[in-house]
């Protein structure tokens, strides 16, 4: 019965799944037509929310851009890779490849996400190679799947953002929000990790039982997934130019300058914001590639799968333009979604209903920062007017941005370009997660 369900959601998907470009235009007149039958506002006036929404998000998308681009190259560290062909020999069947897939991707997805992204993708290609009969599909599924706890690691934008503090927090958070709450209420808060531990045990297994049979199941020929070797030129060959590109001591003198200045910023009391975590990632990757030279070709490479970052970025900035652009009487389409789950809500059941109204809203706003600034002015002092914890609700704002990710192909787009496959052969999967952890992370969220 399971296997037919997710056959079905398969099935679903590859038929009315469109390109996540033309996911994301969609959803844009989408929200323009809401917009204007929900807020009363015209077309034209959405259109300018739209027009003026577009380039909001540049800095936030150039952090992104990195954490995802540093992440990849980290991953493709030779000490890394050979790790990761080490482990791939371990599993024997196919469903032991999807469980050891998910686990490392959850675990290096907590970690950052960029870097969980891309590990869970190259490893899900290593065990491609060495495991005969397992779905490629659901392996590159089940190395996404780890990205549902992103924003409960440690790069997840939200906690981070209100760990910094200051007057843009409270601003954000039209006053609700003070002082800085440390990662401690957040992150590393009980029922965050209880939810955590949950899905570390949870996913994997239910990601096993989706294998399908053999009849159904789609492999990849191993020798599509060889990759050409690094040319390495003799030192005599060498011109000045190309020993100053291969030099090792640059190297390590870069990284050694670079941890010195994170060193320094943790004595002298700095967080963990996404500014250090990129400069951790960088710096650890100019570290193990070893030479200049090296680190540039694997950056080169890590870029190309921020290509749907940096055109999609702009629409989905629009679009969060219209969800928080205001009619003449202050109705915005964001407040109408937000305040429709807080008028229904109680101190025991907010925390649930704002981790739903976050889910729905991260389809039309697939980014942390984005769902922050368009849900923390409403969410977060209801929360406090009902007497929910601010780091609750913030969490909660958090897990819904991360569930609904399992079916808004935006951030599957690094994984399946490593992959070579589109959104459709693994949002049917997903789907499948996307329940199942819904029913965790709620229930984690409503008990504890």
């Amino acid at each position: 019965m399971f296997k037919k369900f997710t056959n079905g959601c398969v099935n679903l998907v590859q038929k009315y799944l469109p390109d996540p470009f033309i996911f994301a235009v969609l959803l844009t007149f989408f929200v323009l037509i809401l917009g204007v039958v929900l807020t009363g506002q015209s077309p034209l006036a959405m259109t300018v929310h739209w027009s003026k929404g577009l380039w909001t998000l540049l800095s936030f998308s150039m952090q992104m851009a990195l954490v995802l681009v540093t992440g990849h190259a980290l991953a493709n560290a030779p000490s890394f890779k050979k790790g990761l062909k080490t482990l791939a020999k371990i599993p024997k069947s196919p469903t032991q490849a999807i469980v050891l897939v998910t686990l490392i991707s959850t675990v290096a997805c907590w970690i950052n996400w960029g870097f969980g992204l891309v590990i869970g993708a190259i490893f899900a290609k290593e065990l491609a190679k060495e495991v005969k009969g397992v779905d490629y599909r659901l392996l590159i599924a089940s190395a996404y799947s780890g990205f549902l706890v992103w924003h409960a690691g440690l790069s997840g934008s939200i906690p981070l953002v209100i760990a910094g503090g200051g007057a843009d927090v409270a601003k954000a958070t039209a006053g609700a929000v003070t002082t800085a709450i440390p990662t401690s209420a957040t992150l590393f808060s009980g029922f965050n990790l209880i939810i955590l531990a949950v899905l570390l045990i949870t996913l994997p297994l239910v990601n096993k039982a989706m294998h399908p049979d053999k009849n159904n199941t789609v492999t990849i020929d191993p020798k599509l997934l060889v990759e050409e070797p690094v040319v390495i030129m003799a030192k005599g060959e060498m011109t000045p130019a190309d020993k100053l590109e291969n030099s090792t001591i640059i190297s390590l003198l870069l990284s050694l300058m670079g941890f010195t200045y994170i060193i320094y910023y943790f004595i002298k009391g700095g967080s963990l914001d996404l500014d250090i975590v990129n400069a951790i990632f960088l710096f650890l990757g100019v570290a193990l590639h070893k030479t200049p030279r090296r680190f540039v070709a694997a950056i080169t490479d890590a870029a190309k799968g921020a290509a749907g970052i940096i055109l999609q970025f702009p629409f989905y900035a629009g679009i969060m333009g219209m969800m928080v652009g205001a009619s003449a009487s202050g109705i915005s389409l964001a407040g109408v979604m937000s305040t429709s789950f807080v008028s229904i809500s109680n101190q025991h059941t907010f925390p649930l209903f704002t981790f739903l109204s976050a889910g729905l809203v991260n389809f039309f706003v697939p980014s942390g920062g984005g769902q922050w600034a368009v849900q923390a002015p409403i969410m977060m002092p209801a929360g406090a007017a009902l007497g929910v914890p601010a780091a609750k609700t913030a969490m909660a704002i958090a897990w819904g941005d991360a569930w609904t990710n399992m079916i808004q192909p935006f951030w599957a787009l690094p994984a399946l370009g490593i992959a070579g496959l589109s959104a459709k052969d693994v949002m049917g999967f997903c789907i499948v997660d996307l329940l199942c952890s819904g029913v965790i992370i709620g229930l984690g969220l409503f008990l504890f």
